[in-house]
């Protein structure tokens, strides 16, 4: 069992789910995938909660898979372990296909299972000093929760070996000259700052915003004709949307639209 207990909190129409567990880093387990990814999919189902951040509580994102936790999985029937992995994948998806934009607020690192979740967010505010660490391979293990897909999409193949084969840290700094890192921010802000970006994008078009992360993240799968026939296609529902009418009008007033 990991020390780590989700705690929620809402901030007007953004919801933040904070990972504590001062003992072990922030480490995650079935128990926790199971009940992050039941939090995320309540906040995409309620229409009071626009955007999420996600974090982690004493000065640290997220260690991963307990240790411990692995080791004493060896003794138990494949199928159990498989089982586990399953969940923590079903995490990432939520994360990942949610409705509703999720940020990451990153302090101290994120490891193992914990890269993969900051990863699987739409955007990532980290502090200056953190790093990802994909430390697998030193205690003879490899990477899961979608952790290669996210990298090799974003960073350079020979930099992603570096990462998956030496289990170093990556410091955020070096990740952000590449994009994989939104915005850095002082040590000790990265949530406020990532609590600005989620409520900048909570006052947006809830629907637009929804089909615009739907069709990005299609584009990492299609080719071009068909992630074309999806911008159509999603084009085509937009503009008669209220939204769009208000888009529209206030634009073409001079003023700052009202997203209901």
């Amino acid at each position: 069992m990991t020390d780590t207990v989700l705690k929620t909190e809402r901030k007007g129409a953004v919801l933040v789910l904070t990972l504590d567990g001062a003992k072990s880093r922030n480490s995650i387990g079935p128990e926790l995938y199971t009940a992050l990814r039941e939090a995320v999919i309540d906040a995409s189902d309620d229409p009071q909660v626009r955007a999420v951040v996600l974090t982690g509580a004493n000065g640290y994102f997220c260690s991963g898979g307990n240790v411990a936790m692995l080791k004493a999985s060896a003794s138990r029937p494949r199928g159990q372990v498989s089982s586990n992995t399953d969940l923590l994948n079903a995490l990432i998806r939520a994360v990942y296909d949610a409705p509703v934009p999720v940020v990451c607020a990153l302090e101290g690192g994120a490891a193992g299972a914990g890269a993969s979740l900051a990863l699987a967010c739409d955007m990532l505010v980290a502090a200056e000093g953190a790093s990802l660490v994909i430390a697998y391979v030193k205690v003879g293990l490899t990477p899961d929760g979608g952790a290669t897909h996210f990298l090799r999409g974003a960073l350079p193949r020979q930099l992603v070996m570096e990462m998956c084969m030496t289990g170093r840290p990556m410091p955020v700094e070096r990740l952000a000259d590449f994009g994989l890192v939104n915005e850095l921010a002082v040590p000790g802000n990265a949530l406020t700052r990532a609590i600005d970006i989620a409520e900048r994008l909570a006052d947006g078009p809830a629907a637009a915003l929804a089909s615009i992360k739907h069709t990005v993240n299609m584009a990492e799968v299609n080719g071009l004709t068909a992630q074309m026939a999806l911008e159509a296609d999603g084009i085509n529902r937009a503009r008669y949307t209220e939204e769009a009418a208000e888009g529209l009008a206030a634009f073409l007033e001079k003023r700052r639209p009202v997203y209901r």
